[in-house]
């Protein structure tokens, strides 16, 4: 039997409501996020998933935690789940970035493997790690539904690994509200994106960028790079 990886965003969190940065940065979920993990974690219990894997990140632990307070499966944590390593950025909304750094940004936003913040991480090796994580936990392994609770920008790097992607083509790829998720299925064709920010009706996806519209666009009123899906 195939393999299963659900890609599971955490909740809300009050760097999100604020849309700043946090990469690495440690921010707890706040009381939303909490009740976003609860009711989210019902759903894919009914998912019938096998395995929990997690960032080591509170905020993707707390999402983790939820689920496996209702099945009892044990939170396999891996530091290689984190979110993109924002460097300079972390903290910053997409404005403050743009005053100080907006080359740079942009450059990023519209899908560059330029380091985030100056000094982070580049999409590819935020790609490369996380998926190195996923493989070694299904290594060996047939027929899981593996639940990997992570970040908007690692869960992105991800499909784009699995899909084989370009990585400028990554960032056309839509951002996971708070707590929804994607799945990816192994075929004979290869792995498919068979579902993408599932869970819920649409919602605005929070942190996308400070004082944008809640769409996922490329290009702001006044030309200058929207953020597509801030690190989260």
């Amino acid at each position: 039997m195939a393999n299963t990886i659900i890609l599971w965003r955490h909740g809300q969190t009050d760097w999100n409501v604020q849309n700043k940065f946090q990469g690495h940065t440690d921010i707890p979920l706040n009381p939303v996020g909490e009740y976003q993990a609860t009711h989210a974690a019902r759903l894919v219990a009914d998912m019938k998933p096998t395995a929990i894997i997690s960032s080591d990140l509170i905020r993707a632990r707390k999402t983790a935690q939820a689920l496996a307070d209702l099945n009892g499966m044990p939170v396999n944590i891996d530091a290689r789940l984190r979110e993109t390593n924002c460097g300079n950025w972390e903290g910053l909304t997409g404005d403050e970035i743009r005053a100080i750094d907006h080359a740079n940004l942009k450059e990023w936003s519209l899908g560059g493997d330029n380091p985030a913040g100056g000094i982070g991480d580049r999409r590819s090796e935020v790609g490369t790690r996380a998926k190195a994580a996923i493989e070694d936990f299904l290594n060996g392994k047939d027929g899981e539904t593996l639940i990997v609770a992570t970040h908007g920008g690692t869960a992105r790097a991800v499909i784009g690994m699995y899909l084989e992607l370009p990585i400028p083509f990554w960032s056309k790829i839509g951002g996971l509200s708070n707590a929804s998720w994607s799945v990816l299925t192994h075929s004979p064709k290869g792995w498919l994106l068979t579902e993408h920010n599932a869970g819920s009706i649409p919602e605005p996806l929070l942190g996308v960028e400070s004082g944008a519209s809640t769409t996922n666009a490329i290009g702001g009123q006044d030309g200058a790079a929207v953020i597509p899906d801030s690190v989260r």
